[in-house]
């Protein structure tokens, strides 16, 4: 009997998990809050209904006789979907809701952070009230990213500069969460504002062990020339070798070693034992590597570069990273670069045009080489709409950054419909903008 697998959410993160998993002889199931076509047809069943329902994810894997499963987003861990799964002594491949908090709560892990003296900690303060925040404005110092300790879909930290003038609009957006419980938490953390290159490190992570994965930059500006507001990420890319253009190998384990040294502290301060992807998102600034912050899965669009060069048994690698013993799991990532970019609704993110309808060739896609992963389109009548976010994702793999991203926009032309997207991630030009800013910090004339 084929073992049965159980996928929880419907975005391009999870179509590209889905096709990982189905690389091998077993059962898909899928629970999504909306069908997604490409999940949907892998599946040997799926069902439509609130992720963060953690009752019924889990009733309906029961009914289903699941074996194992992985939750794709974010907030049904904060949900408690696994640890409803886990009731119910399925297995599941991602973290409680309490090893979630290094994602779910901004404040609890830099409080962790500083606890355990772990490196690459920026200044920072928790505020939980109003006069808290009055006090800590009057006295402040330096620029500063305002963060909303909960979770908010990458949308809610604000930065001096970038977002707020002066100490006035810091005062009022620090207050504004307070008083709306901005995310989940009436927590408001304040740190420094980092200047540097950022980078995401994803790494598969047992009770026992952690493995990294290839370095990642993503794209969270809407427009080209990292100009306007903040998105779930409009595209990413990846270099040969691990190793991002503009850092260096020791930049690399230092960031794995931050990783390393946060789940060991999470285990002996709450004895909650870390299993799952874990994804740090960091900085590298003249002063060394800074964490930005966790998050407790996949990044979105991160999963689909790593992905899209993960070659082994993916499920083998789901089991030991509940279980132990992933550093000998039949997997490895081959040596290509990815370029992964986002086609969006055309008024995105602010005004986007909903209901739109798409139509895509996907067969026009794979014959230039580039993958297809639908993210949050509605499909109807075998019809597929825009809905309010990020629609699909292209992703080129080639020997060069460069030739990848051209795999990635050659496949533009294939998806009709009023759709935008970032003509600039993964180009030559914005690479080599990356490698003089990084030269520029470490090695000032």
């Amino acid at each position: 009997m084929k073992m049965r697998i159980l996928l929880v959410g419907n975005g391009a993160r999870e179509h590209a998990i889905a096709e990982a998993i189905c690389t091998q002889d077993v059962d898909l199931y899928a629970y999504m809050s909306r069908k997604n076509p490409g999940i949907s047809r892998l599946c040997k069943d799926y069902a439509l209904g609130d992720i963060l329902d953690a009752s019924a994810v889990s009733k309906w894997a029961g009914e289903h006789a699941i074996d194992l499963a992985i939750v794709g987003p974010e907030a049904p861990l904060e949900a408690g979907v696994v640890d409803a799964l886990e009731k119910r002594e399925i297995q599941v491949s991602s973290p409680n809701k309490s090893a979630a908090r290094l994602e779910t709560d901004k404040a609890f892990t830099r409080g962790l952070m500083e606890r355990y003296k772990i490196p690459g900690l920026p200044k920072f303060s928790v505020l939980e009230t109003e006069a808290e925040v009055d006090e800590f404005v009057s006295g402040m110092d330096m620029e500063v990213a305002v963060k909303p300790a909960g979770l908010t879909g990458g949308k809610g930290v604000k930065i001096m500069r970038e977002h707020l003038k002066n100490k006035e609009e810091v005062r009022e957006y620090a207050k504004e969460i307070i008083r709306k419980g901005v995310g989940t938490i009436n927590k408001v953390v304040m740190e420094e504002r980092l200047v540097g290159e950022e980078f995401t490190l994803q790494a598969f992570v047992s009770p026992e062990e952690i493995v990294g994965m290839p370095m990642v930059q993503d794209h969270k500006r809407a427009y080209e020339g990292d100009r306007g507001p903040n998105t779930g990420g409009m595209g990413s890319y990846s270099n040969r070798g691990y190793i991002l253009p503009f850092l260096k190998k020791a930049d690399y384990e230092f960031a794995i070693d931050i990783m390393r040294k946060t789940v060991r502290a999470l285990y002996k301060d709450t004895g909650d034992a870390y299993k799952g992807v874990l994804y740090g998102q960091f900085i590298a600034t003249a002063d060394g590597i800074k964490v930005i912050e966790f998050n407790a899965r996949f990044g979105d669009p991160e999963a689909m570069n790593v992905l899209s060069i993960f070659e082994g048994n993916f499920v083998e690698v789901m089991e030991t990273m509940i279980n132990g013993g992933l550093k000998s799991a039949d997997f490895h990532f081959i040596d290509q670069a990815t370029v992964c970019k986002y086609l969006v609704p055309s008024g995105y993110p602010i005004n986007p045009e909903k209901g739109a309808e798409i139509i895509v060739d996907e067969a026009a896609v794979k014959q230039v080489g580039a993958r297809l992963h639908y993210a949050s389109v509605s499909e109807e009548g075998g019809k597929i709409f825009t809905t309010s976010s990020r629609a699909i994702s292209l992703t080129g793999v080639a020997p060069t950054i460069e030739k990848a991203e051209e795999i990635a926009e050659s496949a533009i032309p294939y998806v009709k419909g009023p759709l935008e997207h970032r003509r600039d991630i993964g180009t030559q030009e914005l690479v080599e903008k990356r490698i003089r800013h990084m030269k520029e910090l470490r090695n000032p004339s």
